[in-house]
């Protein structure tokens, strides 16, 4: 899912530790940004500049998602990173989510987004 779609709706919370971010919207929904561990690879929150609270309670007026792979490896056991960007914004502040995978390179370093409930959150 991509998170385009939550343009102009409202998050009323926001739950989060170094593997997953639960967005609540105003209307119950619950969506989950995290990533399907597999086997051989390492993908985490790596930092998050701004205030998560800045995005509760009005509607974001921007919601977009960007990547990098880069081939140099992170630690001396990696062979591939990939750089995943969130930026959000409402009128109250903006937040980029900077998340990074590294692997062999064989192995997924995506990050997901989809409803919790579907994804077990």
């Amino acid at each position: 899912m991509n998170i385009s779609f939550l343009l102009g709706k409202t998050i009323s919370d926001i739950q989060m530790d170094r593997q997953h971010i639960i967005f609540t919207l105003d209307d119950g929904t619950r969506y989950v940004m995290y990533h399907r561990q597999d086997c051989c690879e390492r993908v985490i929150i790596e930092d998050i500049d701004g205030d998560l609270q800045d995005l509760v309670g009005s509607p974001l007026l921007q919601a977009e998602e960007s990547s990098n792979r880069d081939f140099r490896p992170y630690t001396e056991y990696d062979d591939s990173v990939t750089w995943t960007f969130y930026k959000l914004a409402t009128i109250n502040g903006y937040v980029t989510i900077r998340w990074c995978g590294s692997s062999n390179g064989y192995y997924s370093e995506s990050v997901s987004f989809d409803l919790a409930d579907d994804a077990g959150y």
